[in-house]
């Protein structure tokens, strides 16, 4: 039969019974979600122990999420062509060998130490996620009515909250050492203690990533041998597709870029200095930190699943408009409070700018038609957002002289952004 999706298009889906199979392919969809998630949630651990490991300063450390968040920027146009090439399934198959092969090569990295190629394997799993994301997140949009995409994407992205909310607890128990010596205690080592010592530290990243790839491999093999409705365009309209650039005439989809670019900017600098604001000024050690960073997971989950319910009730753009509002207010708290009110301000904005990505995105493509897989890898390259921003981060950190609390100006002025976005900017103009 044909079905309809988000974007005027109608496309073949298989079906039994006369019933279209849905539920199969958005649960092996939904699985996806789960596993870039699980990436992206153990970067916040990554980043203070590379840290430590590579003896490195807060800006050098922000280069993993550099690596991981500028892959999204160099593979998003590629990403749609491979998309458009092979196919939704064909491209997440591929996706998901790419991000396996970056995990894997965490172990050379650890055996040698180098940060260079620990950085060179998160590149790679980036380029792998983009091919995912750039994949998953429009199929699960159109994978049933239009009027519903956004709440399907808020309820498959909850298990990327799920994801987040683990990846700290085992990055804590299985990476994290609970061991850290200051500056003073580390000069005092002879050269070949010091060696063995940062040498455990960098090993210890081995077998999780190990674990991930070869999960990744049983992922791929699976949807290669599992059928998945195709959702090959057949446009019952003639229309002319706009290039590559030209396709941002649609301001709603050149604000949504521009909204996506903040968002996730914010939310990897949130994340990237978690642990490291957690011990500086609640006086938290490492591994508790890192129990405090899956509770902001688990908050973050929560949101996703809270989120999809309310999104039957009250419009996308409103509830966008009211949660970034609270997180504006929780940035402050982070900025100026005191003590554990610190991570408890982290963790609240965890779960209100849960629902932030996958609205965005749905707000964004809405009304695209056959540019849909353009509109795509704009939104997905827009994600670069998250490796410029923690940088610049990590800067203003450093400049002054390791206050963490400052740093956080830079997630509440991404908040006001995607406030404007959510207050007029998803409104859709121009479509013709």
């Amino acid at each position: 039969m044909q079905v309809t999706n988000q974007t005027g298009d109608q496309h073949e889906v298989p079906t039994e019974g006369g019933k279209t199979n849905y539920l199969l392919p958005f649960i092996l969809i939904t699985s996806l979600f789960f596993f870039w998630g699980m990436a992206h949630g153990l970067d916040g651990i990554l980043i203070p122990h590379l840290k430590k490991a590579c003896q490195l300063n807060n800006r050098q450390s922000t280069l993993i999420d550099t690596a991981i968040f500028f892959a999204y920027f160099i593979m998003a146009i590629p990403a749609g062509m491979i998309i458009k090439k092979i196919g939704y399934k064909n491209s997440i198959i591929t996706g998901l060998l790419v991000f396996a092969v970056g995990a894997f090569l965490f172990v050379p990295a650890a055996n040698s130490r180098t940060y260079e190629l620990f950085l060179l394997a998160l590149f790679i799993i980036g380029c792998g996620l983009t091919i995912l994301e750039t994949s998953a997140n429009p199929y699960a949009a159109i994978l049933g009515p239009q009027e519903s995409s956004s709440t399907r994407l808020n309820l498959a992205a909850s298990f990327n909250g799920l994801a987040v909310t683990l990846a700290p607890l085992l990055g804590g128990l299985f990476i994290l050492s609970g061991v850290n010596h200051t500056p003073e205690q580390m000069n005092a080592m002879s050269d070949t203690v010091k060696a063995a010592y940062l040498l455990e530290e960098a090993s210890a990243v081995k077998l999780p990533y190990i674990i991930l790839g070869c999960v990744l491999v049983l992922l791929a093999v699976v949807f290669y041998f599992m059928h998945l409705p195709s959702m090959k365009s057949h446009s019952t309209e003639t229309e002319i597709k706009p290039g590559f650039f030209s396709v941002l005439k649609f301001s709603h989809l050149s604000w949504a870029v521009i909204a996506q670019f903040f968002y996730v900017g914010a939310q990897v600098c949130i994340t990237s200095f978690f642990v490291r604001i957690a011990q500086k000024e609640a006086g938290l050690d490492e591994r508790t930190a890192a129990y405090y960073l899956s509770v902001y997971g688990f908050l973050f989950m929560m949101g996703r699943f809270s989120g999809t319910f309310l999104l039957k009730f009250v419009k996308d753009y409103i509830l966008l408009s009211i949660y970034c509002i609270i997180s504006i207010f929780l940035c402050l708290v982070a900025i100026y409070g005191t003590g554990i009110y610190i991570i408890y301000a982290l963790g609240g904005i965890g779960f209100f700018m849960s629902i932030m990505f996958p609205t965005i995105f749905s707000l964004g493509i809405v009304g695209l038609k056959s540019n849909t897989e353009t509109g795509s890898s704009w939104l997905v390259m827009s994600i670069v957002g998250g490796a410029i921003l923690p940088y610049a981060m990590g800067t203003l950190i450093d400049m002054k002289h390791d206050d963490i609390q400052a740093g956080y100006i830079i997630p509440l002025a991404c908040f006001v952004i995607v406030l404007s976005f959510g207050l007029y900017g998803h409104k859709v103009k121009n479509l013709k």
